[in-house]
């Protein structure tokens, strides 16, 4: 028995879909593109804060975080409107989910934070941003998912 070769596929795509399955295989470049496009959009949208609202080494990074915690309440959003449509089209969790919002939310510059804040002496702002920033982005997810999900049964009555 032969087994076809494993295709590496971004994990946002629901391969389980025969949709999303047959955009990624027939338009492999639009779903790249996509998903750089969002990407762009995301990382302009999260410098900008960061510039706006900067921070030092031994404070908590109120920008980082909020950006993480927002984006993540998003993703949780986009995932229930996108199941309760469907799926949506076929390029919306490319470009809005990993693109504009993976862009958007930071996990790489939130471990930089912490780092930071422990070569300077802030143990205690590195572990409560350290935490609080993993338990809120969970609690996000969910909070976006099943509040979005919930109203949108509701309206659907």
């Amino acid at each position: 028995m032969t087994q076809r070769p494993r295709q590496r596929i971004d994990p946002d795509v629901d391969l389980r879909s025969p949709r999303d399955r047959r955009e990624v295989i027939r338009h492999p470049a639009a779903v790249l593109g996509a998903v750089a496009a969002g990407g762009v959009l995301g990382a302009l949208a999260r410098a900008g804060l960061q510039a706006a609202f900067p921070h030092g080494p031994a404070a908590f990074a109120w920008a980082t975080f909020g950006i993480n915690l927002g984006g993540c309440l998003l993703i949780g959003v986009l995932m229930a409107v996108l199941r309760a449509a469907g799926g949506g089209p076929p390029l919306a969790r490319p470009f809005l989910g990993v693109g504009v919002l993976g862009g958007f939310t930071t996990f790489s510059t939130y471990v930089v934070d912490v780092h930071q804040a422990l070569v300077v002496g802030a143990p205690g702002t590195a572990l409560a941003y350290l935490v609080g920033t993993v338990v809120g982005a969970l609690l996000a997810v969910w909070t976006g998912d099943t509040l979005t999900g919930r109203l949108l049964q509701w309206r659907g009555r």
